[in-house]
């Protein structure tokens, strides 16, 4: 059966899929996958974790697809699959060396802010820079605890509509806020201390040699550069801006989203050659026959 995706919603590609579908499959798949990795990269703090994360919980969707009921929006249940695999993923290197923001709060002190740094190429010293605020904006989220650091990446950076995120993380839309204002009153002083693109004492710049020779920082290996930009209309089409809050976190809502860089053609073909996933996809498609 050939589907034109411009005339179905998820909600029927999602029942093709589960009757066994590939080509609805992938498309499902398409849809979610930058969501997930985005969600992910910000949760854990690095590409490589957050590569990880995207495709255990693109497994976990596809062999729960059967169990989506249409009670909700369909990318409601599938943030719900991701946070919750999110709040409890213990692989990271975040989850191995936590940290607080006084503990970054120190580690940015420790800067050598006399040195200039002119041994860099201008150009070279503005692509590290960049590269070092894209880390440095994601590290500085992991100083959350899990859950108040899933409320504001939800809230700042996805802008979901309080009701929406308390389903998600089953809570009250009335908890979520009061979370929310909390996590961005604790990073506005955060960033108003530290960071000098809100008026802190910490340059990018100047920051590159001690980034570097901490291993923060790959001079060879720009990760960030690398990732194809999202366009944002893409990511938010399906989703309602929530009350603006005026405050220094909406330096977060400058950061790039990006493209996952997981293939999802390539995915589906090496999970579906496993005998267990076919066997999984089968029981799928006996259960809504029932």
């Amino acid at each position: 059966m050939k589907i034109n995706k411009n005339h179905e919603d998820i909600n029927t590609l999602v029942g093709y899929a589960v009757n066994g579908d590939y080509e609805a499959l992938e498309m499902v798949i398409s849809e979610i996958n930058n969501y997930i990795f985005n969600l992910s990269l910000r949760m854990l703090g690095n590409i490589a974790d957050a590569e990880d994360a995207t495709q255990d919980i693109l497994i976990k969707v596809i062999t729960n697809l059967s169990t989506f009921k249409k009670k909700s929006a369909f990318k409601t249940w599938v943030y719900r699959i991701a946070t919750n695999y999110l709040l409890d993923y213990n692989k990271s290197m975040f989850s191995q060396y936590p940290l607080d923001f006084d503990y970054y709060a120190n580690d940015i002190r420790a800067t050598k802010d006399k040195e200039e740094y002119d041994y860099y190429a201008k150009e070279e010293k503005r692509l590290l820079a960049i590269e070092l605020k894209l880390s440095c904006t994601n590290v500085m989220l992991q100083c959350f605890t899990p859950l108040n650091r899933c409320v504001f990446i939800l809230g700042t950076m996805f802008k979901l509509d309080s009701n929406v995120a308390g389903e998600i993380l089953s809570i009250t839309p009335e908890n979520y806020r009061k979370r929310l204002s909390r996590s961005r009153k604790r990073m506005k002083e955060f960033l108003i201390e530290n960071c000098g693109l809100t008026g802190g004492f910490c340059k990018c710049e100047k920051r590159i040699d001690y980034a570097i020779s901490h291993s923060r920082l790959k001079s060879n290996n720009l990760e960030y550069s690398k990732l194809k930009i999202l366009d944002e209309d893409t990511l938010y089409k399906y989703k309602k801006l929530m009350e603006s809050i005026e405050d220094k976190s909406d330096i977060f809502e400058d950061i790039p989203l990006y493209y996952s860089n997981i293939d999802s053609t390539d995915f589906l073909k090496e999970l579906l050659s496993s005998d267990n996933m076919q066997k999984i996809l089968n029981f799928h498609k006996e259960k809504t026959n029932d």
